[in-house]
């Protein structure tokens, strides 16, 4: 049935679900840090905490994020559009210049800037179509400020206020 309706309609459809912005990071097995931007994350459970973000299966960060066995979530700010533009296009290598990092309880990069955070270690993954979806247990949380989020809607980064 997907085949009829056509990726570009589907991509159409469901661009009017708005989606909060988070920077998935991870380190590699050098210890340097991996990220990428994401719109597919959510909360999955309260016993036991988990999330998930859903990764094209081709990314380049996917094989050490997983083998690193721990991830963060950064969910971004309205005024960090050039962040979430930076961490979904720029060379992997450059993603991470000149900003501030601290870690929590897994080791897992964690943007300093962010308006919250989730800390997680990866907790099971499953094969969805082309992508995989990795869930991750919550080791550590938190928030910073209230700011407006930045959100994606309609192929386009926005806010909205409360």
């Amino acid at each position: 049935m997907s085949g009829e309706i056509g990726r570009q309609k589907f991509r159409e459809v469901m661009g009017n679900f708005a989606t909060g912005v988070a920077v998935v990071t991870g380190g590699d097995p050098r210890g340097n840090p991996l990220g990428f931007t994401a719109n597919a994350v959510t909360s999955v459970s309260l016993d036991p905490l988990l999330v998930l973000v859903a990764v094209d299966r081709d990314s380049t960060s996917l094989p050490a994020l997983l083998e690193s066995g721990s991830f963060a979530l950064s969910f971004l700010r309205a005024r960090d559009r050039g962040l979430a533009l930076r961490f979904a296009r720029s060379e992997r290598d450059a993603r991470f210049q000149g900003l501030a990092l601290r870690e929590d309880v897994t080791g897992a990069p964690i943007l300093e800037q962010a308006l919250a955070w989730v800390d997680c270690s990866i907790w099971k993954s499953v094969e969805a179509g082309d992508h995989l979806v990795v869930f991750g247990e919550v080791a550590g949380c938190g928030t910073q400020g209230h700011e407006d989020p930045l959100i994606f809607f309609q192929g386009r980064y926005g806010t909205i206020s409360p």
